[in-house]
């Protein structure tokens, strides 16, 4: 990339600009307007090159380029490359190889999962989310603590140990049938469930004025400074959901379209529709989500299971548990058990989680003094269901595997920790009590009579994104809205509009158990046409 850096004649000639401006007359017209936009453009260039350096160097550091580059220098040296016009004919040959494609989805990946929030240092006097941060951090030791405290209790080690050479056969002999592998779980439990999480998001006191406090109802999380939108905003947002497209023909063919592309931009584009082709949505899903599997993820996922079949963790006795007490006891998912075993056993063993995975307590030396699983976190009760849908979408495990590892990696470790992210779990909290404050006020003010906490009876919706509470064909497709807007914004919406639809049954009863009983069965939700009536309605 060739761009023209800014110089210094260009920084004299901006303060000329400057020194014009503020002695200008009132009514007077000079010629400055041309040479301000022309240095924008140069400023601009040189923003974009500064961001392509950065981002070859981090390219470089991927377990891809080596690859990539290999090809690259075959196609150098092809008939297709004239050395005498190195650049414009490489370049040619790059698109016509079809690399272009591979690099820009290299690069858009890059770009998704590079963005982070400001983390320049604030004060913490004038930081209004500096408690916020501080409860994060408090958590995170916390179930490490409880951790590590069920490992002294069982006598166990966090990071395993040496299996012994028949319990290493029966695993192996047993790998693709493990729901037939004896282990003892009685004196095992969940280290965590959505309940505990949620206590400690009621409990949070953000700094308030003492005038205040006695107005402010202690269950709402009005009072944490985070940004969310409005109604009027989400329609903005997910506008593309109330066009009526009828000129697509048929729109399976229009995906098998796009998929030859294997452009991720336009994947992610097909899933806005909220109308993905059941046989092509894992493709579409792996393509968005980058998660197309290369011989190095094969590698790695080899490494992972031997990890699993040389060494025992408290952490296995963890994920068995989970499953056996969700998904083993779930219609839908019950026939899943063997391979969620595989995937939830590597995933607790993969170190590269905890390096993609850029949450704001990671780096603190509190966080440290309790040591956690190899991916990072503590599995908590219900984890296993976030992989559950993606059983329904790959027969491979290792497909499956880096797929709904990419899933959590950019979307569902901000539900299971306190953070201060715009699509963390606090933010969709506040979102979901604004909505409904606002748009359904009977219903607010029939559980503030009552002393119930709405958010105490949606909670495990959003920290579970629905899973093994929808049916998984309108599951996918809530999940195919999230992945099409990169939004997590959805689900707070879609909790509003089930409270919303069933108003006059809530209204009816008095205590938080028939309030949970009367939304338990969400069978008969269709995900897509609610939402397009509720971001419809004026």
């Amino acid at each position: 990339m060739l761009v023209r850096a800014t110089n210094s004649k260009d920084t004299e000639d901006t303060t000329s600009s400057t020194e014009l401006a503020d002695s200008a007359e009132p009514g007077a017209i000079y010629p400055l307007a041309v040479h301000d936009s022309s240095f924008m453009e140069e400023l601009k260039d040189t923003s974009i090159h500064h961001t392509a350096l950065r981002l070859a160097e981090d390219v470089k550091t991927m377990k891809l380029y080596g690859n990539l580059y290999k090809m690259v220098q075959k196609l150098s040296c092809s008939p297709e490359v004239d050395k005498d016009d190195m650049k414009q004919t490489l370049e040619t040959a790059i698109k016509a190889n079809g690399l272009e494609i591979e690099i820009r989805n290299v690069i858009y990946h890059l770009i998704r999962n590079s963005v982070k929030s400001d983390t320049r240092p604030t004060p913490a006097s004038s930081d209004p989310l500096n408690y916020l941060r501080r409860a994060g951090i408090q958590w995170e030791r916390r179930v490490r603590k409880s951790l590590n405290s069920m490992c002294s209790e069982s006598k166990a080690q966090l990071h395993g140990q040496m299996r012994t050479a028949s319990d290493r056969e029966e695993i192996l002999s047993k790998w693709d049938e493990l729901s037939t592998y004896q282990i003892d779980l009685s004196n095992y439990r969940p280290v965590y469930a959505p309940k505990d999480l949620l206590d400690v998001l009621l409990s949070l006191k953000g700094p308030m004025k003492q005038d205040e406090t006695d107005f402010l109802p202690k269950w709402e999380f009005s009072h944490i400074s985070l940004t969310v939108k409005n109604l009027f905003e989400l329609r903005v947002h997910f506008s593309e959901l109330l066009r009526n497209d009828n000129n697509f023909g048929d729109w399976s063919v229009t995906c098998q379209k796009i998929l030859k592309t294997r452009h991720a931009p336009l994947c992610q584009q097909a899933l806005k529709k909220g109308v993905t082709p059941p046989p092509l949505r894992g493709a579409l899903w792996s393509y968005v989500l980058g998660s197309q599997v290369e011989q190095h993820h094969v590698e790695h996922w080899e490494a992972l299971r031997q990890s699993v079949l040389t060494n025992e963790s408290i952490v296995d006795k963890l994920v068995f548990k989970d499953v056996q007490l969700t998904a083993t006891n779930d219609d839908r998912y019950f026939v899943f058990e063997d391979v969620l075993y595989q995937i939830m056993l590597c995933f607790s063993r993969d170190t590269e989680i905890s390096q993609l995975i850029q949450v704001e307590f990671t780096n603190s030396a509190k966080a440290k003094q309790y040591e956690g699983p190899p991916c990072g976190f503590v599995p908590f009760h219900g984890i296993c269901m976030l992989a559950a849908p993606f059983c329904y979408l790959y027969d491979n495990p290792v497909s499956l595997y880096y797929t709904f590892r990419a899933f959590y990696i950019r979307y569902c470790h901000r539900l299971t920790t306190i953070n201060t992210h715009p699509q963390g779990i606090v933010s969709l909290c506040l979102l979901f009590e604004k909505l409904l404050q606002t748009h359904e006020p009977q219903l607010w003010s029939h559980f503030r009579e009552l002393q119930i906490q709405p958010i105490r009876v949606v909670f495990k919706w959003l920290m579970r994104a629905f899973s093994g509470h929808l049916p998984p064909e309108q599951l996918l497709i809530l999940w195919d809205l999230i992945l099409g807007y990169d939004s997590l914004e959805i689900l707070s919406l879609l909790a509003i509009i089930i409270l919303s639809f069933r108003r006059e049954s809530l209204m009816q009863v008095t205590s938080v158990e028939n309030i949970e009983a009367i939304l338990s069965d969400l069978s008969s939700v269709k995900v897509l046409p609610l939402i397009q009536l509720t971001l419809s309605r004026d």
